[in-house]
């Protein structure tokens, strides 16, 4: 995949979508390569890859009380949560008042904040509204004219029709190229 591309990945529950994002990120064991500019991932310490590819799972983990502590970049952060339509006093507020949705758009904005070459999506609209939905494409869209490298995975055809450079099925027996 190159920067600059948006891949999307489709099939049924239960074939092994996310669990391959995982593997590509280095937070489960895997066999074969993944290779950053030409380099084994294996020969790249763990938290160099990391930070250059960034997994963001379709509920998202959460390990203190207020969003804010989770941003590693605060300000960075703070100038996207009008682009994903986060108020800005959701920023300072616990992580249990928010809405399925807003945690996932959170979720989002601690990745992006951080400035990731690739992005590896699990689902990242599952728990959203259209219009929610419509800001994330959006910003994902910008992302990519920027040059960083998305891996979507998404059960919405028409989403994966709107976003994707290339669209990739997961069935049992591999992956099959879908781009029209």
């Amino acid at each position: 995949m190159a920067g600059g591309e948006c891949v999307a990945l489709s099939g049924p529950s239960g074939v092994g979508k996310s669990l391959l994002l995982r593997m590509i990120a280095d937070l489960e064991p895997a066999q074969g390569r993944v290779e950053l500019d030409g380099v084994d991932r294996n020969r790249m310490p763990a938290p160099a890859f990391r930070r250059q590819v960034t997994y963001v799972a379709a509920d998202a983990g959460w390990w203190t009380d207020i969003v804010a502590d989770h941003m590693a970049y605060p300000e960075r952060a703070r100038a996207l949560l009008p682009d994903l339509g986060l108020a800005d006093a959701l920023f300072d507020a616990p992580v249990a008042t928010l809405s399925t949705g807003q945690r996932q758009r959170f979720a989002l904005v601690r990745a992006i904040s951080q400035r990731p070459r690739f992005l590896l999506l699990d689902e990242p609209t599952s728990a959203l509204d259209p219009e929610a939905i419509t800001r994330v494409e959006a910003l994902l869209a910008r992302l990519r004219e920027d040059g960083a490298g998305l891996l979507v995975v998404t059960h919405d055809a028409a989403q994966a029709a709107r976003i994707a450079t290339r669209r990739l099925r997961m069935t049992p027996g591999g992956l099959e190229d879908e781009t029209p």
